[in-house]
């Protein structure tokens, strides 16, 4: 074996030029294919830790303008959802549906705690909403079903409001009132999110929301959280049947998309799903082809190095050298320039991916109402060394294989004659 490794080492030695030039396309290859997969792991953590924050069994319907005319009336009309539509939520979907929420906006109003404030809208929500949406209680409590029974004056701010309005004076907001556009307001909670740099919202109960703005039986939007519903198709079927429900009260075509639209997070993910699968087997093919390149010079490299070699297989061969003998140097050789120079290219993207990892990783977008992370964790895990190292095994075997069979097949007199 010892000599084995001499005379590989002797081999390479004498064509220092040519094996570095072989073994840099290598190096390229799995270089590219280990940068593409983190990169590619960046978007992907990124978009499972934004579904990890807010509930997948959730649908939030929005109002739309109506695309079809409909019991005579025409198309165009804007469809405005009202508290009917959170009944029949709740009541007519028994074993699809779980909780029922609403929210309402109430916007730019002034509030004062003393000389301090903030102008902020004002969000009125049901109790599931810090359930369905990226929304964490930080101090005190949430809105809760007894707020919305009796319709109590109470307010939820965002954190750094809260730093705002009493961060002066160092006092604790929790149980503190303060002034809304002119009604008071006792806070009972601080929240975090994961939106915007700047919070835009404070939120009180939607049914005082409702009645305070004279809002009358009309919302801005419903959320509900779902079961039973564990597939595409069941949540599609499920959609159809809302949307019929919806019609009847609104009057407006159930098969017209535009009347209403809904957000079914569920069906989203299993969508999204399906574009990951299909990046990750884009990423493994670029990265593939860009590998393959420098094993085909592997192979012509050696190729040129059974040739160079003729006359010496004869001679081995002549000596009594058995066939598997050549074989097993031939593929030996190869499997160590490509493995060697593959962990070469390995280490290097594995660097560069931890560098973009501590420069890029948890990078967000900020679109106002909400922030979401673009670009999470771009880094490779073991499972992926592990299969990048078997690759280069199975390339390097193969970029081998084919010089090896032609020494093999060399007749001693032959290459004895050679020059």
């Amino acid at each position: 074996m010892i000599d084995l490794w001499q005379e590989i080492y002797g081999t390479i030695k004498r064509n220092k030029l040519r094996t570095f030039l072989t073994g840099f396309a290598v190096a390229w290859g799995i270089f590219m294919l280990i940068v593409l997969l983190g990169a590619g792991n960046g978007i992907i953590h990124a978009f499972e830790e934004n579904s990890a924050q807010q509930a997948l069994n959730s649908i939030r319907v929005y109002p739309g303008y109506t695309t079809k005319p409909y019991d005579g009336l025409k198309e165009g009309r804007w469809i405005q959802l009202d508290n009917r539509d959170l009944e029949d939520t709740q009541t007519q979907f028994p074993d699809n549906v779980i909780e029922v929420g609403a929210t309402l906006y109430q916007s730019a109003t002034d509030i004062s705690y003393g000389a301090e404030y903030v102008n902020l809208s004002l969000l009125g929500v049901y109790p599931n909403y810090i359930e369905v949406e990226a929304v964490k209680t930080a101090a005190g409590r949430f809105i809760n079903q007894t707020d919305i029974k009796e319709r109590r004056k109470v307010i939820v701010l965002h954190k750094k409001s809260a730093e705002i309005l009493f961060g002066k004076t160092h006092t604790s907001p929790i149980g503190k009132f303060v002034n809304a556009g002119g009604i008071a307001y006792q806070v009972v909670g601080l929240y975090n999110d994961e939106g915007s740099s700047e919070p835009s919202n404070a939120i009180i109960p939607f049914s005082t929301l409702q009645v305070i703005y004279n809002k009358g039986n009309k919302l801005n939007n419903i959320v509900f959280t779902t079961k039973n519903l564990t597939s595409e198709a069941d949540n599609e079927a499920f959609e159809a049947k809302y949307r019929q429900v919806i019609g009847t009260n609104q009057r407006f075509d159930p098969t017209d998309d535009g009347a209403i639209w809904l957000w079914n997070r569920f069906t989203n993910y299993l969508r999204s799903q399906k574009s990951i699968f299909i990046l990750r087997i884009a990423i493994w093919i670029i990265g593939i082809f860009t590998l393959l390149s420098g094993i085909i010079g592997v192979s012509n490299i050696m190729l040129i190095t059974v040739r160079e070699r003729t006359h010496e297989f004869g001679i081995r061969k002549a000596l009594g050298a058995k066939p598997r003998s050549i074989l097993w140097l031939i593929i030996v050789e190869s499997v160590t320039i490509t493995t060697v120079f593959g962990y070469i290219g390995m280490v290097a993207g594995i660097g560069l991916t931890e560098w973009a990892n501590t420069v890029f990783g948890s990078q967000t977008v900020d679109a106002g109402l909400f922030e979401a992370k673009m670009f999470s964790d771009p880094t490779v895990d073991i499972r992926v060394a592990i299969q990048a190292t078997l690759t280069l095994i199975v390339a390097g075997t193969l970029a081998g294989l084919f010089p090896a069979l032609k020494a093999v097949t060399i007749r001693p007199i032959e290459a004895l004659r050679a020059d």
